[in-house]
């Protein structure tokens, strides 16, 4: 039987495991220094990865790595953690560039490989189209046509965005993707052939909890969180009244499921509402409006940012982006559930480490159990 994702955590030291148009590169593992993946929830941050590689030339002038012809732009590549038998992808796309370089020493000669993730196709061709031009459609069609024509599918917990649409592309795929994401105050995360379109997840099932300061059961070895109380706690707009030429103002409160047992607001302060207004963007209609303030309004409630690192073989598992992830260990006002913002994965041969960015919008701790914890130090 396979082993489960969510069973205990592995104890295997982690490996690197490379794919490049199907195949595993074994002959050139002997080469590689470093492989860091970056990735991102935000939108226009591109997910990428780099590989280094020492290189050698042989007797007869040919090197090890540049002349294996395994290595070349647009060649799929496929990166994943390696927990003993099970692996967990980090990061599956493209080859974007190569870089060698032939310094005066030639026992220092390096090649270094930049990738991108699945969304990279989608920025070739400059697209000129109309859609909904025949009759109305919604942002799921469009998305889930244009994703089709990728070899990509659209995940199924994504959202169907706004309807009875009539909509000018003058750009690129995934410029318009990241333009109707944004204009839906929507996430757009490229995973595993399958694209998430659609508002944050804070409500759905975490993944393996972080422990800090856990006894034996420590793999986060650096935590740190940060609590901004001078961020708004809503969201205004102005919107033409129905009639007349007056103006309305439209209030928008979060709405994220919290992540904690209490919101991390200043409606307990005292004073007076504090409030972030949203400057009208060209255009722009009301729609569009609620849902940018919406997704404004559910960022400013994340006032709790927390940074750190974990040793990705006693984690055992890959940290996802734009999923939520608990932390224990930290105490009553800190623990909880976060939401994972930035993972930076890096494979060297002192291991694999996994820095990360969590957010949140709540305090106390709603985790079932700290019972793992009080073990461990006991």
């Amino acid at each position: 039987m396979a082993p489960n994702p969510a069973s205990e955590p592995r104890r295997e030291p982690a490996g690197c495991v490379i794919k490049v148009a199907g195949e595993e590169i074994v002959d050139l593992y002997p080469f590689l220094t470093e492989v860091t993946v970056e990735c991102y929830r935000e939108l226009r941050r591109e997910p990428k990865a780099t590989l280094s590689f020492e290189s050698r030339r042989d007797e007869h002038g040919q090197w090890t790595v540049q002349d294996a012809g395994v290595l070349a732009a647009w060649q799929p590549i496929a990166i994943e953690a390696a927990f003993g038998t099970y692996t967990e992808e980090v990061m599956r796309g493209f080859i974007r560039e190569l870089q060698a370089d032939y310094p005066e020493d030639p026992g220092a000669a390096t090649v270094r490989v930049e990738c991108r993730d699945q969304s990279l196709p989608l920025d070739r061709e400059h697209v000129r189209t109309v859609w909904g031009g025949d009759a109305p459609t919604d942002d799921a069609t469009i998305v889930d046509a244009i994703l089709s024509a990728h070899g990509l599918s659209l995940h199924p917990d994504s959202a169907p965005g706004q309807s009875g649409l009539v909509l000018n592309q003058d750009s690129t795929d995934v410029r318009f993707l990241l333009a109707r994401a944004e204009a839906n105050g929507y996430e757009l995360i490229f995973r595993q052939g399958e694209v998430y379109f659609g508002p944050m997840r804070p409500e759905a099932e975490p993944q393996a909890p972080i422990m800090v300061y856990a006894g034996v059961d420590t793999h986060c070895y650096r935590f740190s969180v940060r609590v901004d109380g001078h961020q708004p706690d809503r969201v205004a707009f102005d919107v033409a009244a129905a009639q007349g030429s007056e103006t309305v103002e439209r209030i928008i409160e979060p709405n994220l499921h919290l992540l904690g047992t209490e919101a991390a607001d200043s409606s307990a302060s005292g004073l007076r509402e504090f409030t972030w207004r949203l400057t009208r963007q060209g255009d722009a209609n009301e729609e569009t409006l609620v849902a940018r303030a919406q997704a404004k309004a559910n960022e400013l409630a994340m006032k709790v940012r927390a940074e750190g690192e974990l040793d990705g073989s006693l984690y055992g598992h890959v940290l996802r982006v734009g999923e939520p992830v608990g932390v224990d260990g930290t105490g009553e006002w800190l623990g909880g559930t976060y939401y994972v913002c930035r993972v930076s994965h890096r494979f060297t041969l002192d291991g694999y480490r996994q820095s990360f960015t969590l957010l949140r919008n709540a305090y106390g701790d709603n985790l079932e159990s700290t019972s793992s914890v009080l073990a461990g130090i006991l």
